[in-house]
């Protein structure tokens, strides 16, 4: 069984991320000092609004910081499959506008983020990430190997 845990629980580390515009919608730009945190080009899972979603980490073309390009559905969507965006409808429905702040929660490193706009309190389902053997397998299963 998971562990509930809100955002201000000690065992959670927040970072602070940028909300930048792009051509398309938005982004979130997280610092090169917090990179540690996160692991690059592996779709993760993010929490919006108490619903789990998926994203992937990717490194800025022209500086040290990561990029969020995107929050989807499904793990399918954060490779790039055509699936709608929910980051920016998740940015509309709260107090984060471009150039602004949002929170990125570190439940699970490598695994599990959840995000909020600042003041806000947030609750999560902490649960360990399964074994590499069984990532392999979700992999294949998802990919349709």
């Amino acid at each position: 069984m998971a562990d509930r845990v809100s955002s201000d629980h000690p065992s959670v580390r927040t970072v602070r991320a940028t909300c930048a515009g792009t051509a398309t919608g938005v982004r979130l730009e997280l610092p090169a000092d917090d990179r540690d945190a996160f692991s690059l080009e592996e779709v993760v899972r993010v929490v919006l609004d108490g619903e789990e979603r998926f994203a992937r980490v990717e490194r800025a073309l022209t500086d040290d910081h990561y990029l969020v390009r995107g929050v989807f559905a499904t793990p399918d969507g954060a490779r790039g499959s055509g699936d709608p965006d929910l980051l920016a409808d998740w940015v509309d429905d709260h107090d984060v506008r471009v150039g602004g702040s949002v929170l990125v929660d570190v439940v699970e490193p490598e695994f599990l983020y959840g995000l909020r706009e600042p003041g806000a309190t947030a609750y999560y389902d902490a649960h360990e990430p399964p074994s590499s053997g069984l990532q392999d397998i979700a992999r294949g299963l998802e990919d349709g190997s």
